[in-house]
Parts: C-alpha cells; structure tokens; sequence
C-alpha cells in the first residue's frame, strides 16, 4: 500500500467557496427577509478567510448570490480602491467567476460598505451592505431579548424619547451614519452606517437592498419600491448632511457627499466620496465618452424625489 491510496482525494473549493448547504441556507433567510421587510433574519454565519468584523456578513450574502454572468462593484467607504473593498472584490472574483467593475451603472451586485453610489440604482441591481450593528434599539435597550419583543410589538417608545432627549439638549437630532428608519410601517431598522445624505436613497428605490452582520448573524432586507422613512416628529424633521458650500477639488461637482482632506496650512479640500462616479467625471473633464447615470441629488442638491424631504406643510427643508 501506498501513502497516496490512503490520501483522501483532492477536493477544490466550492463555486463561491462556501458550501451548498451554507448557499441554500442563505438564500432561504434572504428570501424571508424579503417577504418581511426590516425584519431581522438569523442564520448561521459560516467562517471565511477574513475576521468578522470586517464585511463577513456581506461578502456570505455576495457570494451565495453571485453567478457567472453577474458584474460586481465593491465600495468602501464610497472608494473602489480602498484595501478593504480590494481585497473583498479579488476574492469574490476568484471564487465565483465574476466580472468586476467600478461602474455603479454597469454592476449587477453592488458590495459596499457605509455608502451608497451616487448613481441612481436601479431595478434588477442588488446593493448589499455590511452591516456592524444590525440592532437599531440597542443604545436604548442594551438587553436583546427585551428588544426583541419590543420589535414583536411595535413598541418603539424608548426610541422616541431618544429623540426627544436630543432635541431638548442640543436642539437637533444628533443621529449621524445609521440613521433609524421605518420600513413598511412596521419595523424599525438600521439602514447600516451610511451617512444621513444616502438614507432617503433606499425609500421606494427599484433595486433589492440586502444587508447582512456576520459578527451577530442576522441579515434583512428592503424589497423594490418599499416605503423607507426616517423616524422624526411632525414638526421637527430630518435633515440630511449639508453639502451646500463643498465643491470637489478634482471634478468641481458639487451637492454631491464630500470627503473633507485636510492641508498642511489648516484649510480643507474636498474629494467626492463615490469615486467610481468622480472617475466618470474626470473622464469627461478629458473630453471622453462616457455615460454618467441620473444621481439622487441634482446640480442645486434638490432630491431626485420630490416631496420626499419636504415638511407638513410643503416648504423645502434645508440640506
């Protein structure tokens, strides 16, 4: 006998490197929490050759959803060059096959991480966000099991007197990245740390929007063309980051969501954070041909919707 005979035989990896089980369980969970937006989904979160904490719960949901004709777009932070989100898109591509792209317009699954493109998304496109903290309740109820059935019942009562208790001591909602928002009247949920500026982009948008916490194991989803608003009290309103004196040093555009870059002489530039659009900019800067998607907010910062960010009583409310 021979040492190879008593080797077991080679086995490579799985197409999209989990196995079919971990794949099916996904996409069961996914297709629930698609039938109930908002709604936090559990789901056994497989090991990966990265720690979790650093996009696990999106890169399991990516790779169960990615086939060989999909296109791919990962973002960090609104960079496609970042280490994270060049890391996680190599990998992708090797397990899966898939093509890449920094083209929001062109990608079918859009991987990201704390941003949404600046491009208008649109149906038949994924956008799937890590997520760090899926809890919305959390700093108001550190005790899961009591938020559960806080969620069972709708009682949303500790997240109102947040609210409240914002306003009366710094005169506005001081909520930043992962602002709350109400899903289909029914469920409180956070939209994942994207900034205030990108959470009006998920109400009623034609594309499916997943997002999945591999650290606690729980994913949820907002279906096409459901209602998405951020919670707020009927005479004090939400508002979105201010864009209004920001133009990017590179592309000139402006009312689009800026990185600010600090100078050695204490002044600030400001970069566009979606660099996959600043790439299309510059390419028609050089006077090439390229197609540039509608995006949310126009050339006076209005939202594409209208109505959408306005009061009760029809005024526009500052951006």
């Amino acid at each position: 006998m021979k040492l190879a005979e008593l080797a077991a035989p080679r086995q490579d990896y799985s197409y999209g490197f989990l196995d079919a089980f971990a794949k099916r369980e996904l996409r069961r969970r996914m297709l629930k929490a698609i039938a109930i937006p908002g709604y936090q989904v559990t789901y056994a979160s497989r090991e990966l050759p990265i720690a979790r904490g650093w996009g696990t719960g999106g890169l399991q949901v990516t790779l169960s959803l990615a086939g060989p004709d999909d296109v791919l777009k990962v973002i960090d932070q609104g960079a496609d060059d970042s280490v994270n989100a060049a890391n996680l898109r190599r990998f992708i591509a090797r397990m899966t096959g898939v093509a890449t792209t920094t083209d929001a317009c062109r990608a079918t699954i859009i991987q990201s991480r704390h941003r949404v493109p600046e491009e208008r998304l649109r149906e038949r496109q994924a956008l799937v966000l890590q997520v760090p903290d899926p809890e919305p309740l959390r700093h108001v109820e550190p005790n899961m099991s009591r938020a559960r059935e806080m969620h069972a019942d709708a009682d949303y009562a500790l997240m109102w007197l947040s609210l409240y208790e914002q306003l009366v001591r710094f005169k506005q909602f001081i909520g930043g990245a992962s602002y709350p928002v109400m899903v289909h009247q029914r469920y409180l949920m956070s939209p994942s740390p994207i900034p205030r500026w990108d959470t009006p982009t998920l109400h009623q948008a034609p594309h499916l929007t997943l997002l999945s916490a591999g650290r606690e194991k729980r994913l949820y989803a907002v279906p096409p063309y459901t209602d998405v608003y951020p919670i707020e009290f009927a005479d004090v309103h939400f508002r979105v980051e201010s864009q209004a004196d920001r133009v990017c040093a590179n592309t000139g555009a402006a009312h689009k969501y800026m990185d600010e870059v600090p100078q050695p002489d204490g002044t600030s530039l400001f970069r566009l954070s979606d660099t996959g659009y600043a790439e299309k900019l510059i390419k028609r800067l050089r006077g090439e041909t390229v197609k540039i998607g509608p995006t949310y907010y126009d050339s006076n910062g209005e939202f594409y919707k209208p109505g959408y960010l306005k009061s009760r009583d029809g005024q526009d409310i500052e951006l």
